[in-house]
């Protein structure tokens, strides 16, 4: 009996070269050692992927904080700011509780005894003299806040660009000064410089070319002294915030120092120009003692005609018209503030 031999299967190629229908191609040894490899290679690298995922999101889930449970250090933060709360609370919370109640009530010295519910203080606050004052001191405010704008920006920016350190530290320290400088002091300064017998006065004899310190005019000179300062401390931060980087891309395109300062600069000061001038506003809309010491009556203002009511100065049964300025004074400084604080974060998000 004889047996066949056992057919040895042709490679593909020679199949195909024959004029034949091609047939399945043979796998060789090698091939599927590769192919196994590249598929343990796929399965590895898919593995570590999954692996690296889920790693990432354990480690964000134990950064985040857990919900119902508060961070430890908020706590912390509240106790810390709680004596500044109790202090606002006693000097300026109950203060402004107590104006607006003695505001829309009759005064002691009332026929009615006092305490009955009305509104012509506050009415009374609004006519005649008391308006003129409130709008005397509303003028005088944005006066004085719009030149100290304009006469302290480029002080500021000579500070900030200074290559001395020692003349920057020494302006600004006299800034700092100078801005709460103010009351009996600074009157009797400016009396015995430049009153109707001042120094500088008879030198170059101002009274003859129509010169009187205690006019609105006068009283604005004065309130530049330490508004100025003020308004240098306020903008010389903003000021060195902006970038060199802007200052440089804009001279490397062509632009001089005024195009400068009028597309790229003072676009991004605004908010810090504006708030700092609110904030002159307020500071000079709130000064009493220099004009009190200086100009007395002479200058309708509000802070003067507060004090007056204070001092006994109303007709009968208006005592409590003194507390309806008050809160005049208070509307128009919340008012400020409600300008200023907006001003202020966006002017952050520029110069951070």
């Amino acid at each position: 009996m004889t047996t066949a031999p056992t057919p040895v299967p042709a490679p593909a190629s020679a199949a195909q070269s024959g004029g034949g229908a091609p047939g399945p191609a043979a796998t060789t040894p090698a091939t599927a050692d590769a192919t196994t490899a590249k598929a343990t290679d796929t399965t590895d690298t898919a593995d570590t992927t999954a692996t690296t995922a889920k790693s990432t999101e354990t480690a964000k889930t134990a950064r985040a904080p857990r919900p119902g449970k508060p961070r430890a250090g908020r706590g912390r933060a509240w106790l810390a700011a709680l004596p500044l709360l109790l202090f606002f609370l006693v000097g300026f919370g109950l203060p402004a509780v107590a104006i607006a109640i003695g505001a829309f009530t009759t005064s002691p010295d009332a026929p009615d005894g006092g305490g009955t519910f009305t509104t012509d203080n506050l009415t009374g606050s609004l006519q005649g003299a008391y308006w003129t004052a409130l709008w005397g001191s509303v003028k005088l405010s944005l006066l004085t806040a719009l030149i100290a704008t304009v006469v302290g920006l480029p002080l500021a920016q000579a500070v900030a660009t200074s290559r001395f350190r020692v003349f920057r530290e020494a302006v600004l320290s006299a800034s700092g000064v100078l801005a709460n400088f103010g009351g009996v002091p600074l009157a009797f300064m400016f009396v015995a410089t430049l009153g109707n017998a001042g120094e500088v006065t008879k030198k170059f004899g101002l009274t003859s070319h129509g010169w009187n310190l205690y006019t609105f005019t006068g009283l604005s000179v004065v309130y530049l002294y330490f508004l100025v300062p003020l308004m240098v401390i306020t903008i010389t931060p903003a000021l060195e915030g902006l970038r060199t980087q802007w200052r440089e891309a804009a001279y490397n395109n062509g632009a001089t120092v005024v195009q400068y300062w009028r597309h790229v600069a003072l676009p991004v000061l605004v908010p810090s120009l504006l708030g700092g001038f609110v904030l002159l506003f307020g500071a000079s809309f709130a000064a009493y003692a220099t004009a009190e010491a200086m100009v007395g009556s002479s200058v309708p203002l509000i802070s003067m005609q507060i004090g007056d009511a204070l001092s006994g100065n109303v007709l009968v049964g208006q005592g409590n018209l003194a507390l309806a300025l008050g809160l005049d004074m208070i509307v128009v400084a919340c008012l400020v503030m409600a300008v200023y604080l907006p001003l202020q974060r966006r002017s952050a998000k520029w110069l951070a």
